[in-house]
């Protein structure tokens, strides 16, 4: 064995040993304390041991993936590549949620008492919800919108709505939206890594992304709705970034200003953006910045027009999030447990990818101060931002729980350090990954 694998099975043995370490401390808290508010600290999820009709499937999808993921990887066309990546995502986040079964795993998910679709019927007159929509966040105010509604920009929930009006209403109509949209966000890695590193480290990523932990939470969640959203706005703009298309500069824009009336949170995304421009700046010119930002404008300008406040609405969410479980969960638990639940999310093999992210980059950037980054310098980068994300969010104190799932959108992006791991041993990682995956959906009963 040598030196670089055994460190990276330290590094993965200290991700398992962070989990483990959460469990049992958060069990302890619940028991003397009651504060956590979790089932089955730190997942938001209740101990339930079972197999299903998406069991079979799952591990049918997964050998061969890992028998014969890499290959494919490496030889299929590119315009080939990208499309099958996102059909195995969507293969394995469907297996992942019908373990649950039709309902529990899908078409219930949505419709909980937290959820989107219990609100459809307030939107019949979509702009007098519009602007009215702040005076329903707090718990006190009359009619107070469910926790999910509250905690996020009303574009989430009109998704939902403009799905019903068109025909696709329901919980299981919902679900296929999410998970078909959802699965999309390991296409846009891919996309994005190509542009800014280089196919190489694209095809590498490939079978990782596509068999991801994280596709648990995508199916069905709108988180995971929102995680694509954001990955096709970074995958638009380092196209654009790396080839001077003003059109794609205005797509992403379009889709980033669309991401922050997803979700408050996903404003963190301008961190990956700013990244995707550094690591481009010597190829793009100026003229790119005007259509991006008259692209990012558009969103924000329609719902403002529409009487809808963002910047009030965030300040009442804060206020609504500690009149809730947020005002006895212990930050100084969940600033180390949310951590520890993003191993889940992303899996051993990333956890080892991170550790050879951190090992190189000094080097990587002293070489882009210099000006002469390689590909994979430029994907450290990618990685590295991703990862400021999660900190960000984490050291906010506005992540107490649920993390794997509300972080679906940061988590792709830690991913790609998985380009880093030797070709010889993607086998055993991807088995590590999907290990991962399996073992907790079958032990668990996830839920928001």
């Amino acid at each position: 064995m040598n030196r670089d694998l055994r460190r990276d099975l330290y590094a993965a043995g200290a991700a398992v040993l962070l989990f483990a370490t959460a469990a049992v401390v958060g069990h302890a808290i619940e028991n003397s304390a009651g504060s956590l508010h979790l089932a089955w600290a730190p997942l938001y999820a209740w101990w339930s041991p079972q197999v299903g009709p998406g069991t079979p499937a799952a591990i049918t999808l997964a050998a061969a993936v890992i028998a014969y993921g890499p290959s494919l990887a490496a030889r299929l066309p590119w315009r080939a590549l990208v499309p099958v990546t996102w059909f195995v995502a969507m293969a394995w986040t469907w297996s992942l949620a019908l373990i649950d079964g039709w309902h529990y795993g899908i078409e219930r998910r949505l419709t909980t008492r937290y959820e989107y679709l219990t609100v459809i019927d307030r939107f019949d007159d979509i702009g007098a919800t519009l602007r009215g929509f702040t005076q329903h966040i707090l718990i006190d105010s009359p009619d107070h919108w469910p926790p999910h509604i509250a905690g996020h920009p009303p574009a989430a929930t009109l998704t939902f709505v403009w799905l019903d009006r068109i025909g696709l209403g329901g919980g299981g109509w919902a679900g296929v939206f999410c998970i078909t949209v959802g699965a999309s966000a390991a296409a846009a890695v891919l996309v994005a890594v190509r542009a800014l590193a280089d196919e190489t480290l694209a095809r590498q990523t490939a079978p990782f992304v596509a068999l991801a932990p994280a596709a648990i939470w995508v199916g069905a969640s709108a988180d995971g709705y929102f995680a694509a959203v954001a990955a096709w706005a970074v995958a638009l703009l380092a196209l654009a970034a790396t080839g001077g298309r003003r059109a794609l500069a205005f797509g992403s824009g379009l889709l980033l200003g669309l991401t922050v009336y997803l979700s408050y949170g996903l404003t963190l995304f301008a961190i990956i953006a700013a990244a995707v421009l550094l690591l481009t700046w010597r190829q793009w010119p100026l003229t790119l910045l005007l259509p991006l930002l008259a692209g990012a404008a558009v969103v924000p300008v329609a719902f403002t027009l529409a009487g809808f406040n963002w910047w009030e609405a965030y300040h009442l969410l804060v206020e609504r999030y500690y009149q809730g479980a947020a005002a006895i969960r212990p930050y100084w638990y969940f600033v180390w447990a949310n951590l520890a639940c993003t191993v889940l999310l992303v899996g051993l093999a990333t956890v080892a990818g991170l550790r050879r992210t951190f090992a190189t980059a000094s080097a990587a950037f002293r070489r882009l101060r210099a000006g002469a980054p390689t590909s994979t310098d430029r994907l450290l980068g990618l990685v590295l931002a991703g990862l400021l994300m999660v900190l960000v969010a984490d050291l906010s104190g506005m992540s107490k729980a649920e993390t794997e799932r509300i972080w679906l959108p940061f988590a792709f992006w830690l991913l790609p350090a998985t380009a880093l791991l030797p070709r010889g041993g993607q086998r055993g990682w991807l088995a590590a990954q999907v290990t991962v995956a399996l073992t907790v959906n079958h032990l668990f009963h996830t839920g928001w």
